[in-house]
């Protein structure tokens, strides 16, 4: 028999599957663990006990729904570095706290908006919301409703209001996306061209007849209150009569200024004038109205401005009308020409965002500019705002700063569901992977804009975020997370897997976020709430080329969002049927914990009468924790005056941490030992301010924190032996690495 040293200097790849478990082959597996769970990865290598759950809110009306995928989504609000808020966005509620050191406090609960209306915001939905902030307004978003503002009024006051269009000065133009549902050739014929209460009638079926008639009417139809537009002229529907008439009001003049620039064209000798009307939709006949003509091949303005009828439709594109006197040259001009005519036309189309056609699912800020995505009926398109104008959507004429549309036209229909704002505006759909690019000193126009296609992978309703250069995210299916990268070397995006090792910890994520410089190190990482109630955390340096995952379980309950403001990491945890809003924070070993000075600490709305908690206090004279046992809380407090000696103490329950190394294996002159029996005689573990530590159940007997290297004796033998370092008493710990000492 041989005894062989064994080392394991590194945990630098997390908590590995045990699919891994032959991969001795790999650096992977002496440098992971089969079991990481409560801990974290630093960025030596080494692992250290995640920090405990500081309690600072109980929710006093949400009783927990298995059902719901989140009764509270949790989100960050950040104004600046000292003006930093955290919002719960919950069914027809919104709370609002303020971060102010250490404390997180309640200042705002909002039921109503502005107008007084109840909120939308549905708990069964609330894993699809998307946000983004600008300042003190925070845009919230679903295919269900229209967009909603959260607004900052003041340091600690907050409204919600429905998210509304700028319009010109005199009412007559709202400046919103417009989009064509209807097939080219259909058309619409007004009654009128102005006034209330006009009739409009359709070629074909098109306005929506949505319940019973009553009264000659359809008062349920979703059309009412939708704004068309025909020409450039906006008519609010008031009234359904049928799929094909309507009643609405005009507002303004039916009007259309033609778009080419000197659309009229003369013929020498004739009273015959072919005018350029693009994609004009008139049968021939019509009566219309010419305005703001200039004189053209001799004949005055008088003689071409007013009533006019439609003589030849020459194409789609030109007709002809019969002037009032005749032309001496045959010349192009005009000038700007408008014309005035209710004839049945296909140039109209509706308002993008309705009760009707949904409204849009994602939003972000992106050069300047609001970025919309994706609705009900046109779910693989974007729309820009002007630039700085985040409430104007008029396209204009396509000048530089003026809003535009994209359509991610790819062959396949793409749901979007999330934008983010990185080096180009990335857009992930149920389906692929997107990205608009932007240009090197130049910004997204209309004129230059594109929408590409990338990878195939498609994503959850999980919002990615930004880690370590890449853009994480959930795969559809919920079993594989990927990093969108952009490589020079393909000059595309890919999407990697970064589960592959640690598959078994990604199980239908519900809920992500990014902390960056968290639990007291330099690295950032990503916090992966599963549907099963765990944290999976990852951590990443590419630079070094490092990455690991670790599982967090809540000695509370599940976990239900999370969300990170800076290098602090906020949860929502269910506990004994309650959900409590908890940060990751601190060395207590306790979980839900609350801290005081004592003779007694309240309970109130953190633990029940009866519920058992552990006590760790703070030495007066050193800072040492000691873990001082148990207490059963009883009219909503627990007392602490016994313990003499001690300056502060938290209260809470403690929560199980758990290192598990992969088989210890080792090669030898004729191979391998995999799968051999052998044993383990000695483990030497190299700590950091540990007190509390059993190796394979052996136990670290201290009363000061040790900081070195331990030897433990151990005994046992099999064909996969392991080391497997747990704690008696909630207290810190930090294991850098271990050496087994292996007989073969």
């Amino acid at each position: 028999m041989q005894k062989i040293r064994v080392p394991i200097n590194s945990f630098q790849y997390g908590e590995v599957s045990g699919s891994a478990i032959m991969r001795t082959d790999t650096p992977v597996y002496n440098a992971s663990a089969q079991s990481l769970k409560n801990m974290v990865v630093m960025a030596e290598g080494s692992v250290a006990k995640r920090p405990s759950l500081k309690n600072h809110y109980r929710f006093p009306d949400i009783t927990e729904d298995t059902s719901k995928v989140f009764q509270s989504y949790i989100a960050p609000f950040i104004f600046s570095d000292d003006e930093q808020y955290l919002i719960s966005i919950e069914h027809q509620k919104v709370r609002c706290f303020r971060l102010v050191g250490s404390a997180l406090t309640l200042v705002s609960t909002l039921t109503q908006d502005t107008n007084t209306d109840a909120l939308p915001f549905d708990d069964d939905y609330l894993h699809q919301y998307t946000y983004a902030q600008y300042g003190d307004v925070m845009f919230i978003c679903h295919p269900l409703f229209m967009p909603r503002m959260l607004i900052r009024t003041g340091l600690t006051s907050f409204e919600i209001t429905p998210y509304t269009f700028d319009t010109r000065s005199d009412g007559a133009q709202t400046y919103q996306p417009y989009s064509v549902f209807q097939p080219h050739s259909v058309t619409i014929d007004a009654s009128a061209t102005s006034g209330t209460g006009r009739t409009f009638t359709t070629s074909a079926p098109y306005f929506d007849t949505t319940g019973s008639i009553s009264g000659g009417s359809y008062p349920n139809s979703l059309h009412v209150g939708v704004v068309l537009r025909i020409g450039s002229t906006e008519v609010e529907i008031t009234s359904v009569q049928s799929s094909t008439q309507a009643t609405g009001d005009i507002i303004g003049t039916l009007r259309i200024r033609l778009s080419v620039l000197n659309p009229l064209r003369t013929i020498d000798g004739s009273t015959t004038i072919e005018v350029t009307h693009i994609a004009h939709g008139f049968a021939g006949g019509e009566s219309i109205t010419i305005e703001d003509a200039a004189a053209v091949g001799g004949i005055n303005a008088n003689q071409i401005n007013g009533a006019r009828t439609i003589g030849t439709i020459i194409d789609n594109n030109t007709y002809t009308i019969t002037a009032g006197a005749t032309a001496n040259v045959a010349e192009d001009g005009g000038g700007l020409v408008k014309i005035v005519t209710h004839a049945p036309t296909d140039q109209w189309d509706e308002q993008s965002f309705s009760a009707l056609r949904g409204y849009p699912a994602a939003v972000i800020f992106h050069e300047n500019r609001l970025a919309f995505g994706g609705t009900i009926q046109e779910p693989d398109t974007i729309w820009f705002s002007k630039i700085g104008e985040f409430f104007n959507f008029d396209v204009g004429t396509a000048l530089d700063n003026e809003a535009f549309n994209l359509v991610a036209a790819t062959g396949d229909v793409n749901e979007i569901r999330y934008m983010v704002s990185s080096r180009d505006l990335q857009v992930f759909t149920d389906a692929s992977e997107l990205y608009v690019p932007s240009f090197l000193n130049q910004v997204i126009t209309p004129t230059n804009a594109q929408i590409r296609k990338q990878t195939p992978y498609g994503s959850i309703f999980v919002t990615p975020h930004p880690l370590d250069g890449a853009t994480i995210f959930v795969q559809t299916g919920g079993n594989v997370a990927r990093e969108y990268l952009y490589t020079d070397s393909e000059d595309a995006y890919t999407s990697t897997s970064i589960s592959t090792v640690a598959s078994h910890l990604l199980s239908n994520p519900i809920d992500l976020d990014v902390v960056h410089g968290a639990f007291e190190e330099a690295e950032s990482y990503a916090a992966f709430v599963m549907s099963d109630g765990y944290i999976g955390i990852f951590g990443s340096n590419r630079a070094e080329k490092r990455a690991g995952w670790t599982r967090w379980e809540s000695a509370s309950g599940r976990f239900g969002s999370v969300a990170a403001i800076d290098d602090r990491l906020f949860a929502t945890v269910w506990c004994g049927g309650y959900l409590k809003l908890c940060e990751f924070t601190g060395d207590t070993g306790l979980d839900s914990y609350v801290s005081g000075a004592g003779p007694t600490i309240s309970m109130s709305n953190v633990f029940d009468n009866g519920s058992t908690v552990h006590i760790v206090g703070v030495a007066t004279s050193t800072g040492r924790l000691d873990y001082l046992g148990t207490q059963v809380v009883a009219s909503n407090q627990v007392t602490v005056s016994s313990f003499t000696g001690y300056s502060n103490f938290y209260v809470g329950v403690p929560f199980t941490i758990e290192i598990k190394t992969n088989p210890i294996d080792a090669s030898m002159s004729n191979g391998p030992v995999t799968g051999d029996v052998r044993g383990l005689s000695t483990v030497v573990v190299d700590v950091r301010n540990t007190r509390s530590m059993n190796v394979n159940s052996r136990p670290l007997i201290t009363t000061e924190p040790v900081s070195g290297k331990k030897e433990f004796r151990v005994n046992g033998y099999g064909r996969d032996p392991q080391v497997t370092i747990t704690q008696t008493y909630p207290l810190p710990l930090q294991v850098n690495g271990l050496i087994a000492e292996l007989i073969v």
